[in-house]
């Protein structure tokens, strides 16, 4: 694991600086949705709206939006994950895992034991899971379940890995999440998180702000006939913590060896922390 470096990403300076406490219970009545101040209460109506308007087209664009890389990005967590390649069983739970990316790489990555549940608090997504379940013959190996990120209905100790990927800057409470990911976890067991970061390299910073603000809205509403939502998600990233205070976050939520991974100039990082 290497500790990566935050980059001033050229957006005004209280945008661009992680709010301290982000995303924790402690942090008073209010959070950020995007670069506004909404009440906590009202983030996770906002943010179920926002995926639900982009459910079906929403492989499309990530595509579109990385040009291709969250496959590369995806494909690095499950290997990271480590399924094992015979017919010992495995248990993977993906939170927030929607439309099924990540444990359709896991179960095909592994051998005739793993399987893969994912959590989703968005019904639309799900059902667009489901579908392309079947569509790839993976029905029997990946379950989708309903539920929510800060209340997993889940036994402890009930999974060999836990992972998110590009969801838990979504969730009011992260603090939470993790928490609920570290007790689902099994002794030994791994958590990872997927996430967009602060680029970390000279002049690509400015250039990915420009793309971000500048194209990505306008392609989701070509692509979605929605360019609110992809503001939204464009604004997420930059409010969501550098990756020193997410790791102390994870450490915080119980999780030991704690560390962190930058790729791609430190667009995304991929972070991981352990129950012992």
């Amino acid at each position: 694991m290497t500790a990566g470096s935050s980059a001033q990403d050229g957006i005004p300076q209280d945008a661009a600086e992680p709010v301290p406490g982000a995303g924790r219970t402690d942090s008073g009545a209010d959070t950020h949705f995007g670069f506004r101040t909404v009440p906590l209460g009202d983030k996770q109506r906002m943010v179920d709206e926002v995926f639900h308007s982009v459910a079906r087209r929403y492989d499309v664009m990530n595509d579109l939006m990385s040009m291709g890389l969250h496959r590369v990005w995806k494909d690095l967590l499950v290997s990271r994950i480590r399924p094992p390649k015979n017919d010992r069983p495995f248990r993977l739970l993906d939170v927030a895992g929607g439309t099924g990316d990540v444990s359709f790489r896991t179960v095909e990555a592994g051998g005739a034991g793993t399987r893969a549940v994912v959590a989703d608090i968005n019904g639309g997504m799900l059902g667009v899971g489901r579908e392309r379940a079947a569509s790839l013959g993976h029905a029997d190996k990946v379950e989708f379940v309903e539920a929510n990120a800060e209340e997993l209905p889940f036994p402890d100790k009930s999974f060999d890995a836990t992972s998110i990927a590009f969801g838990i800057r979504n969730v009011p409470r992260m603090d939470k999440a993790l928490s609920e990911m570290r007790r689902v976890l099994k002794p030994g067991g791994h958590c990872f998180v997927l996430e967009f970061s602060r680029v970390d390299v000279p002049g690509l910073d400015a250039i990915y702000d420009t793309y971000s603000f500048k194209a990505i809205p306008p392609m989701g509403r070509l692509v979605t006939g929605d360019s609110e939502s992809y503001q939204y998600l464009v604004e997420s990233i930059r409010r969501f913590p550098a990756p020193e205070l997410f790791a102390q976050m994870m450490r915080e939520a119980g999780l030991k060896r704690v560390g962190w991974t930058p790729l791609t100039g430190g667009i995304v990082c991929l972070h991981s922390g352990a129950r012992i």
